[in-house]
């Protein structure tokens, strides 16, 4: 024991570390824990110093983690999350019952709802509860066992469990294009109004990357609408507003069921468009692990 306590760091560092990890921001952290932000940086640069490590690369008043600290932050977290939960039990709180999944609003919508019957049958003893969410990971208000979120959003000291693939192409209400000869060329799109999804910072593919990647570059006087979610984007299009970028899972239902169609032939293929994500939450490993389990055999069924 006395060896172990030599080689921990001052336990005082770590939870400003764990939350500014967590959160991607010794901003958030700051007021999360109702200290200065002076302070966190403070704790977080002894900390540095002591493990002789950068944990954090700090570039225009923002802070991103380092590899370093990404895997530190893992361990940290979910030690942390344990003695939380050890705590809570001690204290006769329990632990919320089942398991909760933390996943991307449309997503949970399109992809997901129709699947959990399959998941339950699997499954019948666990309990699995849904929490949605516009925001990425780094702003989650409760700790989650499992996530899923697109890649290259912000996701702190989340562990990544494994990755996905999706195919982003445009899709259509058909009454928007009726009598048009299909399938239109890239050219012909210029003639309808593409809805577009823009968050700073930006975190998915966006209609000028789509066109450039296919090898057309996005025309200037095309006709954009701009929305601050992809659920009323694609509401937008099934509404005959315009024409979406559509992600194969996302819009396979809506394809499915004659709401949506796709108007040409071009498609983006992303290899790891998808991320999901193992939690801090403590307990229940064997449930975790199957609900991982169940995700990916999900994930790797063709659309």
């Amino acid at each position: 024991m006395e060896n172990i306590t030599r080689a921990l760091p001052h336990l005082g560092r770590l939870r400003p570390f764990e939350a500014a990890a967590r959160l991607e921001s010794f901003t958030e952290a700051a007021l999360e824990l109702r200290q200065t932000q002076t302070a966190v940086s403070k704790q977080i640069a002894a900390l540095e110093e002591d493990l002789g490590v950068r944990l954090f690369e700090r570039r225009n008043r923002a802070v991103f983690l380092t590899e370093e600290g990404r895997r530190f932050g893992e361990v940290v977290s979910a030690a942390l999350g344990d003695i939380a939960a050890e705590a809570a039990e001690l204290r006769g709180g329990g632990r919320p019952g089942g398991l909760l999944l933390h996943c991307q609003l449309c997503e949970a919508f399109y992809w997901l709802m129709p699947r959990l019957s399959r998941f339950h049958e699997c499954n019948p003893g666990i309990e699995l509860r849904i929490v949605s969410s516009l925001a990425p990971l780094t702003q989650a208000t409760e700790p989650f066992d499992v996530a899923i979120q697109t890649s290259g959003r912000a996701s702190g000291s989340a562990r990544l469990a494994f990755t996905a693939s999706e195919e982003i192409f445009p899709v259509v209400s058909p009454r928007l294009i009726a009598g048009k000869q299909l399938p239109l060329s890239l050219g012909d799109m210029a003639d309808f109004p593409l809805l577009s999804h823009r968050v700073l910072p930006k975190d998915w593919m966006d209609w000028p990357d789509w066109f450039n990647v296919v090898g057309t570059p996005l025309r200037r006087d095309i006709r954009t609408i701009t929305f601050d979610s992809f659920p009323l984007v694609l509401q937008a299009a099934v509404a005959g507003q315009g024409m979406a970028l559509g992600w194969g899972r996302t819009v396979e239902s809506l394809l499915d069921e004659g709401k949506l169609i796709r108007p040409c032939r071009e498609i983006v293929e992303r290899p790891t468009e998808i991320s999901v994500f193992r939690g801090t939450r403590s307990g229940n490993h064997r449930e975790v692990q199957g609900l991982l389990d169940w995700l990916r055999d999900e994930f790797s069924r063709p659309a």
